[in-house]
């Protein structure tokens, strides 16, 4: 089911993360267009195919679903930089400037600042709880542990539990 949400910004991990779990058309499902920052593009599609992703991101900006935009507020850009890698400081920027509706951020420093903002957020796991609740995909403990065990992407335990049971699947006893 595709949204019609204005602006829907992404950094980077959640592009890399759902390519290397091949769930990359969950993005083309879920939002009608997403906007990079040029940081960002550099880093995956201009990878030589390193990356996962990298063919994907290509792809989509040629057919039109994934566009670029360069932040107009480079002072900001610079000084979120001092905390952050500058494909985030980009995105946060750039979500501001668009008064986006979703910004897509997996790490945690990076959703700490887009929340003082007053961003609205998620990252790769709740675009996997949001796909395990329509239907798209039948196991999100399957998916977790695809992005723990492919990708390294580290999941508190916590979270994992809390996620699971957000969408009642339960951890397998230990």
């Amino acid at each position: 089911m595709i949204l019609n949400m204005p602006a829907v910004i992404s950094d980077s991990s959640p592009l890399i993360n759902l390519a290397g779990i091949g769930r990359w058309g969950l993005l083309h499902e879920m939002f009608s267009e997403i906007i990079i920052p040029p940081s960002v593009w550099d880093e995956i599609a201009t990878s030589g195919d390193i990356l996962p992703g990298a063919a994907e991101v290509r792809e989509a900006c040629g057919q039109g679903w994934i566009s670029r935009k360069k932040p107009d507020n480079n002072h900001l850009v610079n000084l979120l930089c001092q905390d952050l890698h500058r494909g985030e400081a980009e995105a946060i920027v750039l979500a501001l400037e668009l008064n986006a509706d979703l910004i897509l951020l997996d790490e945690t420093d990076a959703r700490r600042v887009a929340a003082t903002f007053g961003l609205r957020k998620t990252g790769v796991i709740g675009i996997l709880m949001r796909a395990k609740r329509e239907g798209t995909i039948d196991s999100l403990r399957f998916e977790l542990n695809a992005l723990r065990e492919r990708m390294g992407f580290y999941i508190d335990d916590q979270l994992y539990c809390r996620a699971l049971a957000s969408v009642e699947e339960y951890p397998d006893p230990e």
